[in-house]
């Protein structure tokens, strides 16, 4: 099985927010891989890895960060595939890292998810993956039907409590 998503972290510090991401490719049969890389303590490694990615058949690459957040740009400036940077909250609540991310200079976009993102940087990699799997689109498609599952589930909960004003 090779990866179609690689999941890129600065440091495996960053591992308990990016697990999130993991998870929900995993629950959506995508296969994908995990490192740790530092685009100011490896950088030669970093640029490696984004130059030979799709060479090895990943399709998009999840790069997350904390703090000066370097490593989404470093990669999307040495990889023509999709790279989606996840912010890691860390010395201002993650504004530093988000800002980090989305600033990058024309021509070299990465897209962004919210601080500490990782479930929805998976979710968007698997609607890009799902252009050209119908296989894939199909499991997102009832990934987010079921997201309306839970909602009426919680309305029902929400119903059986009592107080004595509530109205429903």
């Amino acid at each position: 099985m090779k990866p179609l998503v690689s999941i890129i972290m600065g440091s495996t510090s960053d591992m308990p927010v990016m697990e999130k991401a993991c998870q929900m490719l995993n629950d959506l049969q995508i296969p994908f891989e995990v490192n740790a890389l530092s685009a100011h303590r490896t950088p030669e490694a970093v640029e490696n890895f984004a130059k030979n990615a799709a060479g090895r058949g990943v399709k998009v690459i999840v790069a997350a960060a904390g703090m000066a957040a370097a490593l989404p740009g470093v990669i999307a400036a040495n990889t023509t595939l999709p790279v989606i940077g996840v912010p890691i909250k860390g010395m201002l609540d993650g504004l530093d890292a988000l800002l980090s991310i989305v600033q990058m200079p024309p021509g070299i976009p990465t897209a962004t998810v919210g601080v500490n993102g990782a479930m929805n940087a998976a979710v968007l990699a698997a609607q890009i993956l799902a252009l050209s799997h119908e296989d894939i689109a199909q499991r997102v498609a009832r990934q987010k039907a079921s997201l309306g599952e839970k909602i009426e589930k919680a309305n029902a909960e929400l119903a059986a409590v009592k107080y004595d004003f509530k109205t429903n």
